[in-house]
């Protein structure tokens, strides 16, 4: 996944999603490239359409807000994907990586113990740092070691559980993308972009479309084998701390039957002798390796 021209992937990839009757163009002929031509976006922008050429060939790497704010115009990006041109335009200071920290913080670890909610924590490569046992009995792949995006896209049991699988995958996609922003160099991240886009045509085509969400959440659809049917909310919170961990619950609207149907799940998988949360370093737990902890 190179970053040399993280500006330029993005303005090409989002000016082919732009058709001209979006922006009131005639479309006269026929169109050999897919969206608009770059002639056309640098027209729209007000500025020359070499030095358009310049900003997609990763020439030029300093445009002004204001042409930012302008190309943003003619795209149709809306606040989230704004800011997010913008930060790839933005200088990025060179940092020494730390290592990568795979417990949570302990009050996040009682939060998970007690909330009473299908609740996980992932970080920033959204592997899974952290999930109750009621998370993992709503979705099976929710398991310490997993990888979000891997679940979604290569696992046939996550994409049966979901009403409309493309949809969410999409979305999980774009938030991922939203977090990392210009920072696209940690060593895993690289490795699972590139595992992939080797291995599932679909993750391909969702990558290349350079779409950005705030990692939010929201709808969720399952299918699921023991209690039926499930309408969801997801809810996403950022963990204190450095790491980019976010902390994510599945929850349903009180008085529902969403909400009855998690209710039975969670009697079903919190009786006697069940395990209540994986949390790696917390005490009566397993670690990620699956093993018994010692004290």
């Amino acid at each position: 996944m190179p970053e040399e021209n993280l500006l330029g992937d993005y303005l090409r990839a989002r000016r082919e999603l732009v058709t001209p009757e979006d922006i009131g163009l005639p479309a006269h002929g026929i169109r050999r490239v897919p969206g608009l031509r770059r002639e056309e976006v640098a027209m729209l922008a007000g500025i020359s359409s070499d030095y358009y050429l310049r900003l997609e060939q990763g020439r030029d790497r300093n445009p002004s807000t204001q042409v930012l704010d302008a190309l943003a115009r003619v795209l149709r990006l809306d606040d989230t994907a704004t800011g997010y041109l913008h930060q790839l335009a933005a200088p990025r200071p060179r940092t020494r990586r730390r290592p990568r920290r795979r417990t949570v913080p302990p009050a996040t670890a009682q939060l998970l113990r007690a909330i009473g909610l299908p609740a996980f924590v992932t970080d920033r490569s959204l592997d899974v740092i952290a999930a109750n046992a009621l998370a993992t009995a709503l979705v099976p792949g929710l398991r310490v070691g997993e990888n979000r995006l891997r679940s979604f896209f290569l696992d046939p049991a996550e994409q049966a559980l979901h009403t409309d699988w493309a949809h969410t995958a999409s979305r999980c996609v774009a938030g991922f993308r939203r977090r990392l922003g210009s920072d696209v160099d940690d060593p895993r991240v690289v490795r699972i972009v590139g595992e992939l886009s080797l291995a599932s045509e679909e993750f391909r085509r969702v990558w290349a479309r350079h779409d950005v969400r705030l990692p939010g959440g929201g709808p969720i659809g399952m299918n699921h084998p023991q209690v039926g049917r499930l309408n969801l909310t997801m809810s996403k919170l950022d963990v204190d701390g450095p790491d980019g961990m976010a902390l994510a619950l599945y929850h349903a609207e009180p008085g529902t039957e969403d909400a009855e149907r998690l209710a039975l799940l969670a009697s079903l998988t919190t009786g006697p002798g069940r395990r209540p949360v994986d949390v790696p370093g917390v005490p009566g737990v397993r670690e990620a390796d699956g093993s018994p902890r010692t004290s």
